[in-house]
């Protein structure tokens, strides 16, 4: 089968790998109907050391189960499945509790001997727990929308969770990225009063708008923060949710909490350490939280909107290519002229 392997900052191939196979009774073989390509797949794009075994990519994907191991009872084959960006088996102490992340069992897609879902087929360890079954076709329109539950939902909802978004509540969301609409459109169902996107994508804030943004602030930094600033009183906002990773961006949620509020960071953090001293969290009573989102926990909540097309999270899609083209999908989004790419087998 064709799957794409990153061998080097830039450096993206879609080669011949063997199939993959039930290794263990409780593995299940799905054929991938859509995957996409993730913004934080950019960060090896940017800096991965070079490679000559290559390492597998992508790490959201919906298909079609293939094969099914003795011992799995969840799915069968034939069901369209959705796949979490972890893996993990639903019944440890971590998965009860709604953290499938910390599965004591599971794990992430393109480590050890686990592929990933830019590729024609997957084998997915601890198929119970992992896969959720939805009873549409592949045609259907829906399939982007479901996708989305793969990981930039399910994070965008976590980091609006986390951040206890209720009634009333004040929200900055730092990035116009999958995730951060995402966050948008998740702050907005949760009830929150205000959500201002930083962004500087109109085609990207004009779809944050779409999904519930009240406003839109395109400049960065302490002018930024002024223009935040200004839309709230002089307070800030109760919670700032992060989902950039970069330094600048967790010193400008710095700048735009309230006092008392919350800093949830879902962008996956590009540095070692940030600030958390006497005057920048601990002086104005700053709760610092987020995370990799346990996209399995939050499936059940939002499958419901994405089926009766309440929502429609799909639209952060706007490139479609073939698998054969997977390079030029990580060039497009890398050059920012594609907000998340959609690939087909």
């Amino acid at each position: 089968m064709r799957a794409t392997y990153m061998y080097g900052a830039g450096d993206v191939r879609v080669i011949d790998v063997p199939d993959p196979v039930i290794q263990h009774q409780t593995d299940a073989v799905v054929r991938v109907v859509r995957s996409c390509i993730c913004g934080s797949d950019l960060h090896p794009y940017h800096n991965m050391s070079a490679t000559p075994r290559g390492s597998s990519m992508g790490h959201e994907f919906v298909g079609i189960v293939e094969d099914v191991g003795r011992e799995v009872s969840t799915v069968r084959k034939g069901d369209f499945v959705i796949a979490p960006f972890a893996w993990s088996d639903g019944t440890c102490d971590f998965c009860r509790e709604g953290l499938q992340t910390s599965c004591r069992h599971g794990g992430f897609w393109n480590s050890g001997d686990v592929r990933g879902g830019q590729a024609e087929a997957v084998r997915v360890p601890l198929a119970d727990g992992t896969l959720v079954a939805v009873a549409v076709e592949e045609s259907s329109p829906l399939v982007p929308s479901l996708l989305t539950l793969s990981d930039v939902y399910g994070t965008g909802y976590h980091a609006a969770v986390k951040a206890r978004v209720g009634a009333g509540t004040t929200v900055t969301v730092i990035g116009d990225g999958a995730v951060g609409l995402m966050a948008v459109l998740s702050a907005e169902q949760l009830g929150a009063q205000q959500i201002i996107l930083m962004g500087r994508h109109k085609d990207r804030t004009d779809l944050g708008r779409e999904f519930g943004a009240t406003d839109v602030v395109s400049a960065r930094g302490e002018e930024g923060i002024a223009a935040v600033r200004e839309l709230t009183r002089g307070d800030g906002t109760h919670v700032v949710i992060e989902a950039v990773g970069h330094m600048p961006a967790y010193e400008q949620a710095i700048g735009v909490v309230r006092p008392g509020g919350v800093i949830s960071r879902v962008g996956v953090p590009q540095y070692a350490s940030a600030p958390v001293g006497f005057g920048t969290l601990f002086g104005p009573n700053i709760t610092l939280t987020g995370g990799p989102a346990p996209a399995r926990a939050y499936i059940d909540t939002l499958l419901p909107g994405v089926l009766d097309g309440s929502v429609n999270p799909g639209k952060v899609f706007d490139r479609e290519i073939p698998l054969a083209d997977a390079a030029e999908g990580y060039r497009a989004m890398d050059d920012r002229e594609a907000l998340k790419v959609l690939v087909r087998p």
